[in-house]
């Protein structure tokens, strides 16, 4: 991963050339902090197999292109794995550590809630692990994203007992 450059992101779908740079991404944020609860990264051909499962639902896999580097990623995977859910999808979004507060996770979630739309998806959820850092709620309330819940202390990592906060939007008319 590269540091900060001056370049403006190109928010474009993701390739499995971009998948070593997605997986560092995800690696620091499973090892270090608790925005996800997975516990292991996973590895190069899990983000493989992964996006080639997204592709095949016509769900998009999006990175944060700078000037060749990849400063962030976003999906929309499905919400839950009864059929009844298939129009609800789940975003998920994070921003390489160097390039934090470049308004990344911003052009991320915009592109993401588009491109869901345009895949006639019909609800996205986020599932927010509450960290006591709000900047995530926050940029989905930017985004028409509404508190539809809490579950409390509903994980655990790094010591600590984690709720998480729901959120959604609706993606059509």
């Amino acid at each position: 991963m590269s540091v900060v450059t001056t370049s403006e992101p190109v928010i474009r779908p993701a390739v499995p050339g971009d998948l070593a740079a997605v997986a560092e991404i995800n690696a620091h944020y499973v090892t270090h902090t608790v925005a996800t609860f997975d516990e292991t990264p996973r590895t190069l051909a899990d983000w493989r197999r992964w996006l080639a499962d997204l592709g095949g639902h016509g769900l998009p896999f999006l990175v944060a292109d700078l000037a060749g580097d990849v400063a962030g990623y976003a999906y929309a995977g499905p919400w839950r794995p009864k059929p009844a859910y298939r129009y609800t999808v789940e975003d998920t979004i994070y921003v390489a550590p160097g390039h934090v507060g470049r308004r990344l996770g911003t052009a991320l979630l915009g592109a993401l809630v588009t491109a869901s739309a345009e895949a006639g998806m019909r609800r996205m959820v986020a599932v927010i692990a509450d960290s006591g850092d709000d900047r995530s709620a926050a940029l989905h309330r930017r985004f028409g994203f509404t508190e539809a819940g809490r579950l409390t202390r509903v994980g655990f990592k790094h010591g600590r007992w984690i709720d998480t906060l729901l959120m959604q939007r609706s993606l059509s008319g």
